[in-house]
């Protein structure tokens, strides 16, 4: 609701804009243009990610990974690893945030494993693993258009260093804290019922086949919109009653809106420019560290997306510092709880699930890790 609300401020003061011409409407409508296929995307697979989990796909898959480690708990930790990065790169941060951890919690418990180690790896995971697709995260379906080549494989390529060293710095920093907690082994618990198996491998299937689509070079908005549109056909078919408007992220979708058009208020008056010329140009080592330490200082400030559309036009001119920019806001969200929207969906799910998070153990492990991720993620992209 807040987000809607603060969504709902944002687009009353882009209309006004608008209508006092500090905003040209032509301006706006090349907005609109660059950003309704981001939106169509993020609505898509949100809801083939809530339909798909609540068919059972997610907690089968999970269940199944506590099978595959034989009750050996640190590798069904690396397992989870696995599947949080998978399901961040092809399903988003935010899925992985809000679906994947209450799963990876009820698996932990009926398991008799403690919760917090695989919740924390959900979260840190959610943010750092968003680097490896333009999927992944809602900045990098911005960040792709803005480079030469709009081509899913030329941004993977570009991003494999930093996401792999994003990725494997988190991992390790995880397994320093909680090695101790992940010592033992268990007895696996049996798999959970489904209550519709059809309904279930109809959404697996889905869910598979979407996934190499949305790095296939069509547009992703294309098959995210087929997967969900599919998935709604088989609900109003098997379980119409699962089928409600909430299923639709509104307030998410009105926040990044109101976002999109005030960073394009805030450009036209030439705030923007300012931030441009502080960030200077340039892509050696020293450089792209100062965008990437931007980025991630705004994004712990405030939140990733505008410190994104605030520091856009200092880094679009070359596709290694605009990756490094990706790299601070996506991978550097670790310390404040409201650095990231995936961050704050996060505990909202743990609090429902009865885990309390202790903010200042997060707050002081992610003062250890965001700068150490973030720097050495951003060496593979300097000349």
């Amino acid at each position: 609701m807040k987000l809607a609300l603060v969504g709902c401020g944002l687009l009353g003061a882009s209309v006004i804009a608008m209508a006092s011409g500090v905003l040209p409407v032509d301006e706006a409508r090349t907005i609109a243009e660059r950003v309704w296929p981001v939106l169509v995307f993020v609505a898509s697979v949100t809801v083939v990610a809530e339909l798909a989990a609540r068919a059972g796909v997610f907690d089968v898959t999970a269940s199944l990974l506590a099978r595959l480690s034989r009750g050996r708990t640190i590798v069904l930790w690396l397992l989870v690893v696995l599947l949080a990065v998978l399901c961040t790169a092809f399903l988003s941060l935010d899925t992985t945030a809000v679906l994947l951890t209450p799963v990876v919690i009820a698996v932990a418990r009926a398991n008799g494993l403690p919760a917090l180690p695989f919740a924390f790896t959900t979260v840190w995971l959610a943010n750092t693993a968003s680097l490896v697709l333009p999927v992944s995260n809602l900045t990098n379906l911005l960040a792709v258009h803005r480079m030469p080549s709009a081509d899913p494989a030329a941004f993977v390529l570009l991003m494999a260093g930093p996401a792999a060293i994003a990725i494997g710095i988190t991992v390790l920093l995880l397994w320093v804290r909680y090695a101790t907690r992940l010592r033992g082994r268990f007895a696996p618990a049996p798999l959970p019922h489904l209550v519709d198996p059809v309904l279930f491998w109809i959404s697996a299937g889905t869910v598979t086949a979407m996934m190499p689509l949305l790095v296939s070079g069509l547009e992703p908005w294309i098959p995210a919109t087929v997967a969900a549109l599919v998935l709604l056909a088989v609900y109003g078919w098997r379980a119409r009653g699962a089928l409600h408007p909430s299923l639709v992220p509104w307030s998410m979708l009105l926040f990044a809106s109101g976002l999109f058009l005030a960073a394009g208020v805030a450009d036209a008056a030439g705030l923007l420019q300012l931030v441009t010329a502080w960030l200077g140009s340039g892509d050696d080592l020293a450089s792209l560290w100062g965008v990437a330490g931007a980025g991630a200082l705004a994004a712990n400030v405030n939140n990733n997306l505008p410190a994104y559309l605030a520091l856009e036009p200092a880094a679009a001119d070359s596709p290694a510092r605009l990756a490094a920019l990706l790299v601070g806001v996506n991978a550097g969200p670790l310390v404040t709880p409201w650095a990231s929207l995936a961050t704050l969906l996060w505990h909202a799910r743990l609090r429902a699930e009865g885990v309390e998070v202790p903010w200042r153990h997060f707050v002081l492990w992610g003062l250890l890790a965001a700068p150490l991720v973030v720097a050495l993620a951003v060496l593979p992209l300097a000349r």
